[in-house]
């Protein structure tokens, strides 16, 4: 299994998990460009949405629910942005599902670049991001059982 991808989904690879189910892995973005920012991946490896099963489909939909429902209750962002580069633009070589909660006076172009901003949310503190998270995602499943 070379793929990082399979490794974090599968968690061979350490990462801040915020929720799984059988079939998809949500965890923090090691280098966030905002509070909350999360990346979905399916278990199996697929590198393009079209090759999904509809468990995995399916699965995708509801982990991208949860989470942009989750951050929502958190940050109380202006947006959420939904972003997946697949095939040769991915440098995952995995596929992945960024949610990323959104300023609407914040600009975007950054997240796409290289030299990113400065102001960004630290890497240091993806630990207490993460319990945030995985406690607003439990309270969800507790209350609201068809995310399950």
């Amino acid at each position: 299994m070379d793929c990082l991808g399979c490794k974090l989904a599968n968690k061979i690879e350490s990462a801040n998990v915020i929720f799984e189910d059988d079939w998809v892995t949500c965890l923090l973005d090691y280098d966030p460009y905002e509070e909350g920012h999360t990346l979905i991946l399916p278990k199996q490896h697929y590198r393009y949405l079209d090759e999904f099963n509809r468990e995995t489909a399916e699965s995708l939909h509801r982990a991208t629910t949860l989470v942009s429902k989750a951050i929502r209750n958190l940050y109380d962002p202006d947006g959420i942005t939904l972003c997946q580069n697949g095939g040769e633009v991915d440098d995952l070589t995995h596929f992945h599902l960024h949610v990323v909660p959104r300023d609407k006076l914040q600009s975007f172009q950054p997240f796409f670049v290289e030299n990113k901003e400065e102001n960004r949310p630290s890497q240091q503190d993806l630990s207490t991001t993460r319990d945030k998270l995985v406690s607003e995602i439990q309270l969800l499943l507790d209350h609201h059982p068809q995310h399950n």
